[in-house]
């Protein structure tokens, strides 16, 4: 089966289309949208480094603003006879109904392979799979800017595991409570060589600036 990956830089999206390709599923394409500023539905972290992280699949990634998204997608599906639409929504209604909209409408299967796992299951999934993911946005209470470039191992569910049980929060971060970006996959690494930590309100992130992969930079 032919499939377009949405792919946004972060663990879900990035352990979607790995569950996929191992399904067997030929990804004949993966988009990224760069969306605006505080998207409701769209990673927006360091998305413009997806094509880095794309890589670490064998996968080359293209981009779309968020005002054309559904208009090119259908596009890509129309000339690359793709059958499905393979995204990483776990728990959000919002996103997880427009693209089965999208697919329903223009006759593709959506494909949501972590739709309402138990979320600290997915977590170790992801370890499980190699993925190695970074935290690049935090906007929960119990996280802050000090959370910024740790990595999802095991120490740190522990600690989400931990605010959850005192105010409730989404521990694989499908509320927006904090952002991931995924820099390793076994035993390919991408490498961040500047970087700067910002503080907006309620939200900290990590703004990449200079990555590295395969001993290529890109700023």
């Amino acid at each position: 089966m032919k499939a377009i990956a949405l792919l946004s830089g972060g663990k879900d999206s990035f352990f979607s289309t790995l569950i996929a390709m191992e399904q067997g599923m030929e990804i004949v394409k993966c988009l990224t949208v760069k969306p605006d500023q505080y998207s409701e539905m769209f990673h927006v972290p360091n998305s413009g480094f997806a094509n880095e992280v794309a890589r670490l699949l064998g996968l080359e990634t293209e981009f779309v603003g968020e005002n054309n998204f559904y208009g090119r997608l259908k596009e890509i599906a129309k000339s690359l006879k793709a059958e499905a639409v393979i995204s990483g929504a776990i728990a959000s209604n919002f996103q997880k109904t427009r693209i089965e909209r999208f697919c329903t409408e223009n006759n593709l299967l959506s494909f949501t392979p972590l739709w309402l796992m138990d979320q600290e299951k997915e977590l170790g999934y992801v370890l499980q799979s190699g993925i190695l993911p970074m935290i690049v946005s935090v906007s929960a209470e119990g996280l802050g800017k000090k959370d910024l470039g740790r990595l999802i191992g095991h120490s740190f569910i522990k600690e989400l595991l931990q605010i959850k049980e005192k105010i409730g929060i989404n521990v694989a971060g499908e509320g927006g409570e904090y952002e991931s970006f995924v820099i390793g996959f076994n035993s390919r690494r991408l490498i961040i060589k500047e970087y700067e930590d910002i503080e907006d309100g309620s939200m900290s992130y990590r703004k990449i600036i200079k990555i590295e992969s395969a001993g290529k930079s890109r700023e």
